[in-house]
C-alpha cells in the first residue's frame, strides 16, 4: 500500500510590505500605504521593510541613502507601527532577500519582466542605459515577499502587477521543483501565492498642482505634495495654493468626474477623516473652495503635524533608529534563513548541515 502524498502546508497569514528610502515621504505614501500598514497590525502578524536594495537600482548618494533609511523608519514608527510587536528592518541587513532573488532570476522568464509596465515607464526611451537591477527589480520584490512566505501584501495599484508576478514565480517554483519539494518533506508546495491588498483610504493620491498626475517625491515642485516632514505652516500653505477650478463643489460624487483637482482634494479630506467622498460632499456640496480648503487645512494639520514632530524627534537620535533596525533584522533573519535552508535543499545545493 502506497503512502498518501503529503498535503500542502497551511500557510499562516503574514503581511509583508516595504517602502523605498528615496527621500520625501509624502501624503500619498501615508494614505496609500502606511495607514494600511498600521491598521493591519491589529489583525495580522506583520513585517515592514525599508527596501534599500531596491533604492539603488538608480543612483543614490550614500550619505543621503543612510539618512533616508532612518527617515522612513522614523515615519513607520511616528505613524503608529509598533516595532516590538511586529518586525521593522531594512532589507540589506538580511542576505536572504538577495540570495532568493538570484534563484528567482533563474525561475522567472524574460518575457514576464518585459511586460512590467513600471520598468517601461521608468526606463523610458533610454532602456539600454538603465541598470540591470531596474529590470530585475520585480524578481527581488518577489523574493522580499516569499523569503518570509508571506500571504498578503498591501500595495498601491501601481505595484499590483509586481505581486501578480510574485504569484507566477511562486507557482513556477512549486511546479518546477514539485518532486524535490515532496521528497524534502515540505508538502505539495513550498511557497504560497501571495494576495495583493489594494483597499485603503486613498490608493491613488494625486498632485496638488495637477490632478491628472500621481503625487510624487520626484516632482520638481514641492508644492505638488505634502511631505510627512512638513510643519503646520507648510501644510496650510500648500493646501491653500493647491490647484482648483472656479466652480463650487458638487453635491454628488458624479459631479467630480470631469474635475480631477476637486476630486483629489475631496478624496484627501475623506481619507484623512476616515469617511467617504459622498459624506464629504453632503457637508460641503455647494461650498466655494475657500471654505472647503480652510476645513481641509484644519484637518490635515491636526492629522499630519504630530507625525512630522515625532519624525523630527526620532531622527535626532539615529542610534535609537539603528537599534530598532538591528533588532528587526535579527528577527527577520531567523525567518528568512529557515526559508532559504529549504530552498537550497529543494534546488539541489550542497550546504552545511
Amino acid at each position: 500500500m502506497t503512502e498518501p502524498a503529503p498535503k500542502s502546508p497551511a500557510f499562516k497569514p503574514l503581511v509583508f510590505s516595504g517602502v523605498q528610502p528615496t527621500g520625501n515621504l509624502h501624503l500619498g505614501n501615508y494614505l496609500g500605504a502606511i495607514t494600511r500598514f498600521v491598521a493591519l497590525q491589529d489583525t495580522h502578524e506583520c513585517i515592514y521593510c525599508v527596501v534599500d536594495l531596491h533604492a539603488i537600482t538608480v543612483w543614490q548618494e550614500p550619505a543621503e541613502l543612510r539618512k533616508a533609511i532612518r527617515e522612513v523608519t522614523a515615519a513607520f514608527i511616528a505613524c503608529g507601527i509598533d516595532p516590538k510587536k511586529h518586525i521593522v528592518f531594512n532589507q540589506s541587513q538580511v542576505s536572504g532577500h538577495a540570495e532568493l532573488a538570484w534563484v528567482f532570476n533563474c525561475v522567472a522568464r524574460m518575457g514576464w519582466l518585459n511586460r512590467m509596465t513600471q520598468f517601461k515607464e521608468k526606463a523610458g526611451k533610454d532602456r539600454e542605459n538603465v541598470s540591470v537591477g531596474l529590470f530585475t527589480y520585480p524578481d527581488l520584490m518577489a523574493a522580499d515577499i516569499l523569503v518570509y512566505r508571506a500571504t498578503h501584501v498591501p500595495v498601491g495599484e501601481d505595484q499590483k502587477q509586481h505581486v501578480e508576478l510574485a504569484r507566477d514565480i511562486a507557482q513556477k517554483f512549486n511546479n518546477d521543483f514539485g518532486a524535490s519539494i515532496r521528497d524534502g518533506g515540505f508538502g505539495d508546495v513550498y511557497f504560497p501565492l501571495p494576495e495583493p491588498l489594494i483597499q485603503g483610504p486613498a490608493t491613488r493620491v494625486m498632485s496638488l498642482r495637477d490632478g491628472s498626475k500621481k503625487m510624487s517625491k520626484s516632482d520638481a515642485s514641492d508644492y505638488s505634495r505634502i511631505n510627512l516632514t512638513d510643519d503646520a505652516d507648510a501644510i496650510a500653505q500648500k493646501i491653500r495654493k493647491a490647484k482648483t477650478d472656479p466652480e463650487p463643489l458638487p453635491s454628488e460624487e458624479k459631479g467630480l468626474d470631469p474635475r480631477p483637482e476637486a476630486d483629489n482634494l475631496v478624496g484627501i479630506f475623506a481619507a484623512l477623516n476616515n469617511t467617504t467622498k459622498a459624506e464629504v460632499l453632503r457637508e460641503f456640496g455647494g461650498s466655494q473652495f475657500s471654505t472647503f480648503k480652510a476645513a481641509l487645512v484644519d484637518l490635515a494639520v491636526a492629522k499630519l503635524s504630530p507625525i512630522a514632530g515625532e519624525m523630527k524627534r526620532l531622527t535626532q537620535d539615529p542610534a535609537h533608529i539603528d537599534a530598532i533596525l538591528a533588532d528587526g533584522s535579527d528577527r527577520a533573519r531567523v525567518l528568512a534563513d529557515a526559508t532559504m535552508r529549504g530552498v537550497r535543499d529543494i534546488v539541489g545545493f550542497v550546504q552545511k548541515k
